[in-house]
């Protein structure tokens, strides 16, 4: 049986009623002291877990009360546990994930965690990216899960799409939105392949001065296509943005909820 964790604003949790997916909800973030605040002043709702994400950190101060801020906010709203969206590398953070990773396994919640900070939660689960650039997303997920076990491996589906000017020693492209990429598609006309290593749809064009660009891009489809990956590799737990897979749930195997039969008097 599939999982299926989705990120969004407290707000918009009505959008989910119908589904059968857990809500992980974007209204938290850490900050100068250092706390944790609400990035949403609305009241939140009970239940599901916090999204907490580091973009305000500045690495100062004594780690410990905020870690307790955290728990005491998840014993409040009846969290079963944490996303932790880090992406800035400040040694505070590695001690931030230490202690939740030691609270919460001795609460039975849940952490998750990116792979860079794997190495100091050895109770969280790992998300791993969809989205490559270049190998193969089975052989990905298989070095994961020699690396973490079964248990602990989250694929984290993300609807991405870059555009690459070629040659590409970083393997970084530009960003494109799903507006930009339309406009490309209609502009270009180019002929679209499906990469069935990396799950992916792409196309190339020649672009001003010469250069070369590989555009690579996910839809619908190359999100299923990653879900059937995984589920051959024994992963059934997965977390995504639900404003980006809101229009293929369906597809995606999220399951509706059974409403309640009215009873005959």
């Amino acid at each position: 049986m599939d999982t299926f964790i989705v990120t969004l604003p407290p707000k918009q949790l009505p959008l989910l009623r119908g589904w059968q997916a857990v809500p992980a909800h974007l209204a938290y973030r850490l900050g100068p002291g250092p706390h944790l605040f609400r990035a949403d002043s609305a009241a939140l709702p009970k239940g599901g877990l916090m999204v907490i994400d580091d973009r305000d950190f500045d690495g100062l101060g004594q780690t410990g009360p905020l870690c307790q801020e955290v728990f005491r906010e998840c014993q409040a709203r009846g969290f079963s546990g944490a996303v932790l969206d880090f992406e800035n590398r400040l040694p505070p953070l590695e001690s931030i994930v230490a202690r939740l990773d030691e609270q919460f396994a001795r609460r039975g919640w849940t952490l998750y965690v990116n792979e860079r900070y794997a190495p100091h939660a050895p109770h969280a689960r790992v998300m791993i990216p969809s989205a490559l650039s270049g190998g193969s997303l089975q052989r990905r997920l298989e070095e994961a899960l020699e690396r973490f076990g079964e248990s602990r491996v989250t694929l984290a589906l993300e609807k991405r799409a870059e555009d690459f000017a070629l040659p590409s020693p970083t393997g970084s492209g530009q960003p494109l939105s799903g507006q930009e990429l339309e406009q490309l598609r209609q502009r270009l006309s180019p002929s679209i392949f499906f990469s069935s290593e990396l799950c992916a749809r792409y196309f190339t064009y020649m672009g001003r001065e010469g250069v070369g660009h590989f555009v690579l891009f996910d839809d619908s489809d190359t999100l299923t296509r990653k879900v059937e990956v995984a589920h051959r590799l024994g992963i059934h737990i997965f977390l995504a943005p639900w404003a980006e897979i809101s229009s293929c749930a369906a597809q995606l195997g999220i399951p509706r909820r059974q409403e309640p039969r009215p009873q005959r008097r």
